[in-house]
Formats: C-alpha cells, sequence, structure tokens
C-alpha cells in the first residue's frame, strides 16, 4: 500500500539529474562531452558538457532509424537513387535503381554505417532529403531536444547539423523503446539478398561494445574530420538498461565500458509502486508501475504527493482521478495516474441474511466500479514521453 505525503509543497516539473555532490566521482575520460542515461526513467546520470552544441557524425542515424520506422512501412521496396547510390562516405555499396526492403537497409544504416542507405531511406520516407531533414527536426522537437538540428540523414559535417551529448541520450532512450529499433541495434551480424550478384548482403556491426562487455545491445559508432570520434552505446544488466554517449573520444571504447560500470554501480533500479497497488488513506489505486534509479540515500528523500483531478473534466469523465507525484529535491521526477479502487467480485452472486443492509450501510457501498480506463496509442506514446522527459501535459 502506497503511503502519500501531505500539506503544502512547491515543486518543478524538471529533467530528471543527478546531484554531483552526494554521488562518489564519476570515472575520468577523454571526450569533449558526455553523457549517461537510465532507459526505463531517461534520467540522466552523469553528464559532461552535456547540452554543449557539436558536430555528431553518425550519431544522426539514430535519428534517421527511429524517423523511418515511425513513418515507413519496413516492407516496402526502396529504390535506390543514383544520388543515393553516389553519397561519399561509408557505404553498403548500393547500385543505382537497386530495390532492398526498408526493413534490410535500416540494418545496413545501422551496422556498417551506409551513408548511401540513409539517403536512399530519407528519400524512400521524407520524399527527399530536405523532406526527410524536416521530420527529423520534427521529431526532435517532439521529444524535447533543445540542442539539436538536423540538415541531412548520415551526419555528414555540414553547417546547421549538430546535436549535443544529453540530446543524444534522450533521442536513444526514445528509440529504445521501440522494439523495431531495439532489435536492429543489438544485431551483430545480419544477412540480405543481394539482386546484383549471386551472394548476399553480409554486415557486421561496427559496434565493438557488442562483443567486449557483458550485456551490451547498442547502439551506433560515428567519425568524421570535424566531429573525430562518437559513440553511443547501450548496456542491460540485471534488468537495467543505460546509455552511454561520448562526443570526441579518442578512448570511446575504454571510456565507455567505465561509465555503464559506474552507472550500473552506483544507480541501480529501485520499485518504488507497482501497478494496481491501492493508495493509503483514499478509495484510489494506481494504474501503473514506477521504477527508478536511485543513488545511495536518494531513496529515503523520496516525497509522495497526491493531485487529484478536478470532477467534469476529461481525463475525469475517462475514469482517472488524478496522479501521483513522486518528488525528489523538490523536483518531480515522475508521475503516475490513479483510478477508483477496484471492489472483488464475489465468488457467489446469491444475497446473503443482512447483506443488503449491510451494503446500504457501508462506507464503500459494493457497486460496479469503472475499469482502468485504456488509452489510445497515440495517448500511450504521449505518456510516455511525458514520464520519460517530465514534460507538461494537458
Amino acid at each position: 500500500m502506497i503511503s502519500v505525503n501531505t500539506g503544502a509543497y512547491a515543486a518543478v516539473n524538471a529533467p530528471p539529474t543527478a546531484d554531483k555532490t552526494n554521488l562518489p566521482k564519476p570515472p575520468s575520460n577523454h571526450a569533449r562531452a558526455v553523457a549517461l542515461a537510465d532507459v526505463t526513467s531517461g534520467r540522466i546520470l552523469f553528464s559532461q558538457r552535456g547540452d554543449e552544441p557539436m558536430k555528431i557524425a553518425s550519431l544522426t542515424k539514430i535519428m534517421t532509424a527511429i524517423v523511418a520506422i515511425e513513418h515507413g512501412n519496413l516492407d516496402s521496396a526502396v529504390k535506390v537513387s543514383a544520388r543515393a547510390a553516389g553519397k561519399e562516405g561509408s557505404s553498403l555499396y548500393l547500385k543505382a535503381g537497386e530495390k532492398i526492403t526498408l526493413r534490410n537497409v535500416l540494418y545496413g544504416l545501422m551496422l556498417r554505417s551506409g551513408n548511401d542507405a540513409a539517403t536512399a531511406i530519407a528519400e524512400h520516407v521524407g520524399g527527399s532529403v530536405e523532406g526527410f531533414a524536416f521530420l527529423m527536426n520534427k521529431k526532435a522537437d517532439e521529444i524535447g531536444l533543445t540542442h539539436s538540428h538536423f540538415t541531412n540523414p548520415h551526419g555528414l559535417d555540414e553547417q546547421g547539423h549538430y546535436s549535443s551529448a544529453n540530446d543524444l541520450a534522450k533521442l536513444t532512450v526514445y528509440a529504445l523503446h521501440n522494439p523495431e529499433f531495439a532489435s536492429i541495434v543489438k544485431t551483430k551480424v545480419k544477412s540480405a539478398p543481394n539482386p546484383n550478384e549471386d551472394w548476399d548482403y553480409k554486415w557486421v556491426n561496427k559496434n565493438k561494445m557488442l562483443t567486449m562487455y557483458e550485456g551490451a545491445d547498442g547502439v551506433k559508432t560515428g567519425y568524421t574530420k570535424q566531429a573525430l570520434r562518437t559513440l553511443v552505446s547501450s548496456a542491460t544488466r540485471g534488468g537495467q538498461q543505460l546509455v552511454a554517449v561520448t562526443l570526441n573520444d579518442g578512448d570511446d571504447w575504454k571510456d565507455h565500458r567505465n561509465l555503464l560500470d559506474y552507472g550500473f554501480a552506483n544507480f541501480p533500479l529501485s520499485t518504488v509502486t507497482k501497478s494496481g497497488e491501492p493508495i493509503s488513506g483514499y478509495p484510489y489505486q494506481i494504474t501503473n508501475s514506477f521504477v527508478y534509479p536511485f543513488a545511495k540515500g536518494e531513496r529515503e528523500q523520496l516525497e509522495i504527493r497526491l493531485a487529484r483531478l478536478r470532477e467534469g473534466t476529461v481525463h475525469y469523465n475517462l475514469g482517472y482521478r488524478g496522479q501521483l507525484k513522486f518528488v525528489l529535491n523538490d523536483r518531480v521526477i515522475g508521475t503516475v495516474p490513479f483510478i477508483d479502487k477496484t471492489v472483488p467480485k464475489q465468488q457467489d452472486n446469491a444475497l446473503r441474511p443482512g447483506q443488503a443492509q449491510i451494503d446500504q450501510q457501508s462506507q464503500e457501498p459494493s457497486v460496479a466500479q469503472p475499469a482502468a480506463p485504456k488509452m489510445t496509442f497515440i495517448a500511450s506514446i504521449k505518456t510516455t514521453i511525458q514520464a520519460l522527459f517530465l514534460q507538461k501535459g494537458e
């Protein structure tokens, strides 16, 4: 049963970040910018120049992939244009006029970092590179990336094309919640039909973390002359998934191992509430679980506040009664909706002697309660984004 705090309070919605004063010193690194994040909560566990806009090279393709997955038909045939086939830099060596499924070319994009694949995807999904860049920036706004702008789908150095370590962490957290994306980026080797030869394409993932770090399951490497070495990695241990980002890092493999070790050791996931759990002193129960990566001593500082909806509002009429707000250091780190507490059904529907009179006198009459409201797909996506990045909802 959940106990809530009472009394007046002031708390602000803010990106969940770690309080550096109470944590062990993070490992040293060789990067210009760093971010470390928990995937379940979206919490930024460590940041170094995290909001500094920088060149990001092929980390761009994380955005390319998630936009293509969300906007495209993965079984559709992508026809490779001459522009795509001739794109400079890393390549799958696709031929002009060749057709390949969107799903397969996404594997080539993320495993081998093909710039020809990126261009073909952009033209197929967005109508043009410019049209696809519009979709990329629209998605960036939706997720809440405040230090990013995209002008191309591949990440080759270009004026006005940039992101930050924190934004890339947020983007990757968002993308890893998509099963198709998560499946692609953890793949070590992929084969695909090659219409031009007697042999199939065989793409080996460039991300060495997949073989050198226990639990590694993503996501993307990058390099250009201006961006230098860039890397986003992810790993899962004990049911917890973390994302590490480094920009301009000459020793990124080592730094990522150390960053992930630091995150797992110092920010274990803790279950605060479970779905269906009743709220002490109120006729309500919550609809979702809430888990969070607390540093040592933080769990004891957590406050749980109850905020009720006004009767007659849209969400009230849908069956919601309010939200539990989880407050740490005067910052709202998450919310969970609650509904009316359900009454267990009687196994025997026959009235027992005196049952009607007892029900009439009960403080909580035995009447049917509304089931937990079902959310539309769009509403569920919005709720996920709000929970991860604490954007203020309606």
